[in-house]
């Protein structure tokens, strides 16, 4: 849909829907319902920190937290901060008592998915580990993340590790699964990404599954790493995590047909996966905060 201005020229219903959140935020700049801690250091990774947002609720805790994988197209900078509090994220769930670690895994100029993984890992870890300081429940943890972040956390959350009593690294000794995961239009298939057999395009594909690229993997090598990313080949049982994924009818980045077959996949196995379509919504939309209404509501059911 397309509005016109006083002058006559058309201005874009997305236009309007973002200078009106940009202009709730600014109003709302000195009354936010969380508190904001930049550029947590949250691991490290060959002697680079990783980084997190912690945003913490003004008002009365209600002892949980979620984790947001804060990726998008696997690039992990501020901006992804910046579109997740415009999608009003941290105002929703902190004005509910959450707190929410806003972490940042990594892009894939540097990390695999695989190493993208292990970031989200650790910070769960580090989300258990400091339970007591936010005093958050770490048995009743939640992930959320976005598209790529969708798709790591999703990853993440199908292939829980069990922590280490006597690891020398205190994070080590946290295992990494979650209570419920929540995810936005995540991709989950690499292998058969449009639906006709082929895999998603090298571009995007090659730094994702080595370090380096997919120049000189085979075709049978890459198939296979990129197997190992799709979270749908990643459910091998009855996950203990219920899964909710929103994803839009309209999208024309991430098929539809990613988050369906997920779903299915874990119900197929006996676990807990319900899908939310959004009606002509694409990657994303402009009344997203909607829907993160209806996800809030939903961790509220399922961790409390």
């Amino acid at each position: 849909m397309n509005c016109l201005s006083r002058s006559g020229s058309r201005i874009p219903a997305v236009v309007i829907v973002l200078v009106a959140i940009l202009g709730f935020a600014a109003l709302r700049a000195d009354d936010l319902p969380y508190r904001q801690q930049k550029d947590v250091v949250y691991a490290e990774v060959h002697g680079t920190g990783l980084l997190m947002d912690i945003f913490t609720p003004r008002g009365k805790s209600n002892g949980l937290a979620i984790v947001d994988v804060v990726s998008g197209a696997w690039y992990s900078d501020r901006n992804k901060i910046r579109d997740h509090t415009m999608a009003q994220m941290y105002s929703i769930f902190c004005s509910r008592g959450y707190v929410v670690f806003a972490a940042r895994p990594g892009s894939k100029t540097r990390y695999t998915a695989t190493d993208m993984v292990q970031n989200v890992e650790s910070a769960i870890r580090y989300a258990k580990e400091h339970a007591s300081e936010y005093q958050i429940d770490p048995a009743r943890l939640g992930i959320t993340g976005a598209s790529a972040g969708g798709h790591l956390a999703t990853l993440t959350a199908l292939s829980p590790k069990e922590g280490k009593p006597d690891a020398r690294n205190p994070l080590d000794r946290r295992g990494t699964a979650v209570k419920a995961v929540g995810v936005f239009f995540p991709p989950t298939d690499f292998v058969d990404w449009s639906g006709d057999g082929k895999t998603a395009a090298a571009d995007v594909l090659g730094p994702l599954l080595f370090s380096g690229g997919a120049h000189g993997h085979t075709e049978e090598e890459t198939r296979a790493q990129a197997r190992a990313i799709s979270p749908l080949y990643q459910v091998k049982g009855r996950p203990e995590a219920p899964f909710f994924l929103i994803h839009g009818d309209a999208d024309k980045t991430v098929p539809l047909a990613h988050s369906r077959k997920l779903v299915d996949a874990i119900t197929a196995a006996g676990g807990d996966a319900k899908l939310l379509v959004k009606a002509g919504g694409g990657h994303p939309w402009p009344t997203l905060p909607e829907e993160v209404k209806v996800l809030a509501d939903w961790f509220d059911e399922r961790l409390k």
